[in-house]
């Protein structure tokens, strides 16, 4: 994640620092016993979870958009950019 300092009384929008979350030891724990196929599953349902979240958003922003406009600025924002303009 990154932390804005702007939003924190510091100097601009594009001064950014990163910022490291950790996970706690119980949730560490749970996880380490799950099998490799349980946390695959865990991690499709969050990846999907992030991509409705993000379609409500992106709608909320932009209603004009049909689905294919708001499905590549959801493939643009989850690849931090890696999927452009260009492979639209």
């Amino acid at each position: 994640m990154w932390e804005c300092k702007a939003a924190a009384g510091g100097q601009g929008v594009n001064d950014r620092k990163p910022r490291f979350e950790v996970m706690d030891d119980a949730m560490a724990d749970i996880l380490r016993q799950k099998t490799e196929v349980e946390r695959l599953r865990i991690a499709g349902r969050m990846w999907k979870s992030a991509r409705v979240i993000l379609r409500g958003a992106i709608r909320t922003e932009h209603p004009d958009w049909n689905a294919d406009q708001v499905n590549r600025e959801i493939a643009r924002r989850i690849s931090h950019g890696v999927v452009s303009d260009e492979f639209r």
